[in-house]
């Protein structure tokens, strides 16, 4: 065997101890498998790969859960031959007719893991330790295998972690490794290959590529988010509407514009939240207004709603100018001045009537005339930057064997550290607010101006800061 060829590890373990919820995790394989609370769901060995440079780095093989290791392991005690080695006592056990029958979970897992390199022992952390377990570890062993015990649900209040180490360690397995396949620690996945590499040194360069593929496709992922959050902030910034002045007097029509409005920077964050979604490898619709324990609010939730409004004012006051629930600004154009020159000036009115500058206001407020223009304001910037990047975090802590749907509050984070880049990210996007020709959608062959690729550059680095406060604050 040449060490380019796949990895083979086996994941073994009692019946739904999370093995298949691990795989999926691991691969980032949402559909691999059945994951369910009913026992026994795996009845089968099924094979699935995790691709490192488009090539197959390591093969894992999922196996049924063991049903009745203590009566297997009197079954092979009991052999005449005494001189049968563990694996000798395996492989005669898996040649006669009980491997076809009673036993026959328990054989494709034996069966598996005397073909692999290694063995995944997951193990439901919550458990308490059995005599059944026990079992399972000694007929693990017999097949002198390689084997790595994988606590899950370790984040459970009802983890019996000490436990189970106390036990594995009577055994001989000193190396363990502390995984949540529902919310697994950052980092997590490049530790349990690492530590795999002390069991197959022969493996080790391979098994370190993985882990330096992960961490680099972890920086790679974070990146594209940030970039993808940077290209709505920029678009919602650039947007506006116009309207006569006569049309904008009438209520019942001034609603309706405002309302068609927000519905276009409602479908903007929807599309990028569904974005982030296949970004990290998870099905549309697995964010919704379901909310997970402990979680409050709602990923479609209303940027517009006052209180979130009213949150965002206080936390831009610190620097970022604030204007009216839906900004109005005019078009100065027939004053002489050109389109961007009117929207910067037009940006000033409103943060400066809603401020209350004084005579200052009010003389530009007099230049309101003819033409209005309904933009999206910095507080509903803000929001949106927190909505979004709550979303992102979410999902770089979430297993891919979560049920759960994904929801949070849009609340920014509680600290000022962590509130202040999300501050200057809404600041960046501002240069957007001067080119109603960026929004994306404005046009049906609409073509980006390198100016606003620079935009978005600069906002994306903001929004990978904001993401690093929220990772420190949390």
């Amino acid at each position: 065997m040449t060490t380019t060829e796949p990895i083979r590890i086996a994941v073994v373990g009692h019946t739904n101890a999370g093995k298949t919820s691990l795989l999926r995790t691991l691969t980032r394989r949402v559909n691999f498998g059945e994951v369910s609370q009913q026992p026994g769901t795996t009845r089968h060995v099924e094979a699935v790969e995790l691709q490192v440079s488009g090539r197959a780095a390591v093969r894992f093989f999922d196996t049924p859960g063991l049903e009745d290791a203590v009566a297997l392991r009197e079954h092979l005690a009991a052999f005449d031959d005494k001189d049968l080695t563990p694996p000798e006592r395996v492989r005669r056990f898996l040649q006669g007719p009980e491997a076809h029958g009673v036993f026959e979970q328990e054989a494709k897992v034996l069966r598996a893991l005397l073909e692999v390199d290694a063995a995944f022992l997951v193990i439901d952390a919550r458990e308490p330790v059995l005599p059944k377990f026990r079992a399972e570890i000694e007929l693990l062993n017999a097949c002198a295998r390689p084997v790595l015990p994988v606590l899950n649900f370790v984040r459970d209040a009802a983890t019996r972690e000490a436990a189970w180490k106390e036990l594995l360690s009577a055994y001989g397995l000193h190396v363990v490794v502390r995984f949540d396949a529902a919310a697994p620690f950052v980092g997590a996945e490049r530790e349990l290959y690492r530590d795999l590499a002390t069991l197959l040194r022969d493996r080790r360069a391979q098994l370190d590529g993985v882990a330096a593929y992960l961490e680099a496709e972890f920086a790679q992922r974070r990146r594209a988010a940030a970039t993808r959050v940077a290209e709505l902030l920029v678009d919602a910034a650039a947007m506006r509407r116009s309207v006569s002045a006569v049309e904008f007097a009438v209520e019942s029509s001034r609603q309706r514009l405002i309302a068609a409005l927000q519905k276009d920077v409602f479908d903007k964050a929807q599309r990028c939240a569904d974005d982030l979604l296949a970004l990290y490898g998870f099905r549309e619709g697995d964010a919704d207004e379901a909310p997970l324990p402990m979680v409050e609010g709602r990923w479609t939730m209303d940027f517009f709603h006052p209180e979130a409004l009213k949150d965002a004012s206080v936390l831009l006051g610190k620097g970022v100018a604030v204007g009216a629930a839906v900004g109005v600004v005019a078009d100065l154009a027939l004053h002489g001045l050109s389109l961007g020159a009117g929207a910067a000036l037009g940006g000033a009115i409103g943060g400066a009537v809603s401020q209350g500058l004084g005579p200052l206001g009010r003389k530009l407020a007099n230049k309101l005339r003819d033409v209005h223009e309904l933009t999206v304001e910095d507080r509903v910037l803000f929001v949106i930057a927190s909505w979004q990047l709550k979303l992102l975090r979410a999902l770089e802590q979430r297993g891919h064997a979560a049920v759960d749907r994904i929801a949070a509050s849009a609340a920014a984070g509680s600290t000022e550290a962590a509130q202040r880049p999300l501050a200057e990210l809404v600041r960046a996007a501002q240069p957007a607010r001067s080119h109603p020709d960026w929004e994306s959608s404005a046009r049906l062959r609409w073509r980006e101006a390198p100016q606003r690729q620079d935009v978005v550059a600069r906002v994306a680095e903001r929004a990978a800061a904001a993401i690093e406060a929220l990772e420190t604050a949390a």
